[in-house]
């Protein structure tokens, strides 16, 4: 397999070769060649992944269940606290149900290729997740993008030729896109849909429990969460768990349990980890989760503020829990990465194909339990941009 080891060598000469680096452990600081890092590359917002409360509730969870489900959930791999956790994410988004996924990948996957068909329509967000993308593919639809976050194109999409004879249309966006930490404009979409009768998915996976009141999600930060059809959760981020969630109405939820592939064919949730997601959705709606939620917000707002005194181009709008460095080659982005870390900060270089070429970036994402003073000692491993373009060249 010569061809193969030959398009591995092309990646490494172009700055897109990836390695796997195992850490010892998690949390806001890791370690990696017996050095101790700061880590702002995780998308464990709120540090619940090591939370005392979610620790504590797998292990009962592994005492009473076991380990894993042991089957898929419609033949003998259900659990009572899967039923319970699904309960507890509906309430937490204000639906009706919940259909919980092994992961937030298989839950978009197994939601657009469930609910459309060779007879439909789809409008997705050019930097939309690749699930996202992956499930609309699979749904044999006719796959359209959209250019990202431009509603005049969207709505001239719409205006064109509808899809054939009983199909349907789906408006399919990210709620943040996490590599960019923006926003969706969420309240003109459900107009858009509205108006053209669309079903609007909004895949919500960096909003749930960091986001909102309440850490309901961006939906109902915008305002707008009872006008979304169906929305996605994960519980791998802000939670600090594994999985994925489809929300929506009590008929919407139970199609997906009678055609979504993803879900009939995946062995459940572990219920040692359906337990600990379970406490991460009770605590992110209690005082303890507001506190956290305000504490990395403040240091995303710290960062953009001091990153961008210094020359950086920084893309963030509020309340998006991580922020981009805009560096533009993947070389750049690699020298700039390679530099935090010597200097104890480890923030991983973003490249090409999760980025469009000619935008490799550094991507920062705080967690709520690191200090003020790592934030600073952050800031200060960053040169100053006209210092990094001069070395670059």
């Amino acid at each position: 397999m010569q061809w193969l080891a030959r398009q591995l060598r092309q990646l490494e000469a172009k700055g897109l070769r990836r390695t796997l680096q195992p850490l010892p452990a998690g949390g806001p600081y890791v370690e990696r060649g017996g050095r101790r890092l700061l880590n702002l590359a995780s998308n464990d917002y709120l540090g619940l992944s090591t939370h005392p409360r979610l620790v504590a509730a797998a292990r009962e969870a592994l005492a009473r269940w076991g380990v894993g489900a042991g089957a898929a959930r419609l033949v003998v791999g259900d659990r009572p606290v899967h039923d319970a956790l699904e309960a507890a994410l509906a309430a937490l988004k204000e639906t009706e149900a919940a259909l919980v996924f092994p992961s937030g990948y298989a839950a978009n996957v197994g939601v657009l290729s469930a609910l459309a068909g060779p007879r439909d329509q789809i409008f997705a967000d050019a930097l939309n997740h690749a699930s996202l993308n992956d499930g609309a593919r699979l749904s044999r639809a006719r796959f359209r993008y959209y250019r990202h976050r431009d509603l005049e194109q969207l709505e001239q999409l719409l205006r064109g030729p509808g899809p054939g004879r009983g199909g349907r249309r789906f408006i399919v966006t990210d709620a943040i896109f996490s590599m960019d930490g923006t926003l969706a404009p969420l309240p003109e979409l459900v107009e858009l849909a509205e108006r053209y009768e669309a079903l609007l998915i909004v895949d919500d996976a960096h909003g749930t429990g960091v986001v909102g009141p309440e850490g309901r999600g961006t939906a109902h930060h915008l305002g707008v969460a009872g006008r979304i059809p169906v929305q996605v959760a994960t519980l791998s981020k802000a939670l600090g768990a594994q999985g994925g969630a489809a929300l929506s109405t009590r008929t919407l939820i139970d199609y997906l349990l009678h055609r979504a592939r993803a879900f009939i064919y995946s062995t459940g949730l572990s219920p040692v980890l359906a337990a600990a997601a379970l406490e991460a959705v009770r605590l992110v709606q209690s005082d303890e989760g507001e506190y956290r939620r305000r504490r990395q917000q403040a240091h995303v707002t710290r960062l953009k503020a001091a990153l961008e005194a210094r020359g950086y181009t920084v893309r963030h709008e509020p309340p998006a829990p991580m922020l981009a460095v805009l560096v533009g080659t993947p070389e750049a982005a690699l020298r700039l990465s390679a530099r935090l870390e010597a200097r104890g900060v480890l923030a991983p270089a973003i490249r090409p194909p999760t980025v469009p070429p000619g935008t490799s970036r550094i991507r920062l994402a705080p967690m709520a339990t690191h200090t003020d003073e790592d934030i600073e000692a952050a800031l200060a491993a960053f040169p100053e941009a006209e210092t990094l373009q001069s070395h670059a060249v």
